[in-house]
């Protein structure tokens, strides 16, 4: 797969999620829908997220690096984009139950970064 094809389906997936938050934003009622309601609203959220915050890096890469390495760094790029996406619904879910402060968005930040370090060093 190249980039240029792996860049477009990234923006199609990602397009869709965010049909898929627009529709649970509109249509759900997260009081009578309960824990399912507030689920879907997370995991879509996870979805927009993770898809624009791997777009967002990949440019990056690919601007400040050739398209050959951008390429190559594609993985990096996913994973990064995935925790980022974890440590924004993190955030809101600790906001949520009104524990949020900045200490334990701090830990929040640290715990991503020790998982971000695991990963760097298995490679």
């Amino acid at each position: 797969m190249t980039l240029r094809a792996y860049i477009w389906g990234m923006r199609l997936v990602t397009l869709l999620s965010l049909a898929a938050f627009v529709f649970v934003v509109r249509f759900v009622d997260p009081d009578s829908a309960g824990l399912a309601g507030k689920l879907l609203f997370y995991l879509s959220l996870f979805f927009v997220g993770s898809g624009i915050f791997n777009l967002v890096l990949l440019r990056l890469r690919k601007r400040s690096l050739n398209a050959e390495t951008a390429s190559a760094s594609i993985g990096l790029s996913f994973r990064q984009g995935i925790l980022l996406s974890l440590f924004t619904i993190g955030l809101l879910v600790l906001q949520s139950f009104r524990m949020l402060v900045w200490w334990d968005g701090l830990l929040l930040f640290g715990g991503i970064f020790l998982v971000e370090l695991y990963f760097v060093s298995k490679s």
